[in-house]
C-alpha cells in the first residue's frame, strides 16, 4: 500500500491519534513534523484551510480532521477492525468521539493540558485562571467517560475502537497533571484504562519525546 504522510506538530492529541490508527493497523506511513505554530502559517493554510493539525496525504488523497482520517484508515485497512459491528457499540463509540471533540478538547486539553504541559515546554506563560475556570468541565468530561468505560477493558467493550484512539492522547496528558490525578482518583477503571492504553506498542511509539527525536533526526 502506498505510503501515507501525516502533516502535524509532535505532541498534538489530534496528530497522535492519527499515528495510533496507522500503528494499529500496521500502515506505513512520515510524518513530516511542523514546529510549534506553524501549522498557522500561509503554507500550512495550503493544506488545511483552517490551519489546524493532522493532514494526511495517501496517493491523490489530501485529507483533514481527525475523525474522518480515522475512519478512512479503517474503511481501506479493515484489519484489525476499529469500528464496533455492534450497532449499539459503534453508535457508543460515536458518543465518545463527539464527547473529545466538544468537550474534552476544551476542557481538558486546551483548558488544562495545554498550560501544565505544552506551555511549560515551550516557555510560554501559564494561565492559572484559564485552568481554574477548566477544572469542573474537565471533571464532567472524566466522570462521563468512566461511566461509559464501566468495567469494560475499552471504551466500547471488549476491542478496541476509534473512540479508545482518540481519546487516549488526550487523557494520558491529563493523567500526568496534579489536576487529573485528582480527578481520576475516583475512577480506578478509567485510570487503568489509560495505563493500558499507555502500555500499548502504538503509544509507546508515538510519544511527544520519541516523535521529536525522530523529526530532529
Amino acid at each position: 500500500m502506498t505510503s501515507f504522510v501525516v502533516h502535524g506538530v509532535p505532541g498534538s492529541p489530534y496528530v497522535r491519534a492519527t499515528l495510533l490508527g496507522l500503528e494499529e493497523k500496521g500502515l506505513p506511513y512520515r510524518l513530516a513534523a511542523l514546529a510549534y505554530g506553524e501549522h498557522k502559517g500561509e503554507a500550512h493554510r495550503q493544506r488545511h484551510p483552517f490551519g489546524r493539525i493532522p493532514v494526511l496525504d495517501h496517493g491523490d488523497l489530501r485529507l483533514y480532521e481527525t475523525q474522518a482520517i480515522l475512519r478512512y484508515l479503517d474503511r481501506i485497512a479493515p484489519s484489525p477492525p476499529l469500528t464496533p459491528a455492534d450497532p449499539v457499540a459503534e453508535a457508543r463509540m460515536n458518543q465518545l468521539i463527539g464527547i473529545c471533540d466538544w468537550y474534552v478538547i476544551k476542557d481538558v486539553s486546551a483548558g488544562i493540558t495545554f498550560h501544565r504541559v505544552v506551555a511549560p515546554r515551550f516557555g510560554l506563560p501559564v494561565d492559572e485562571a484559564a485552568v481554574a475556570q477548566a477544572i469542573p468541565g474537565a471533571r464532567t468530561c472524566v466522570g462521563e467517560i468512566a461511566r461509559l468505560l464501566g468495567d469494560a477493558p475499552f471504551l466500547t467493550g471488549q476491542a478496541l475502537s476509534l473512540a479508545d484512539l482518540m481519546l487516549a492522547p488526550h487523557l494520558a496528558w491529563l493523567a500526568v497533571t496534579d489536576e487529573g490525578r485528582q480527578m481520576l482518583g475516583p475512577h480506578p477503571a478509567l485510570a487503568a484504562w489509560i495505563d493500558r492504553m499507555n502500555a500499548r506498542p502504538s503509544m509507546i511509539l508515538t510519544t511527544w519525546e520519541r516523535l521529536a527525536e525522530s523529526a530532529a533526526a
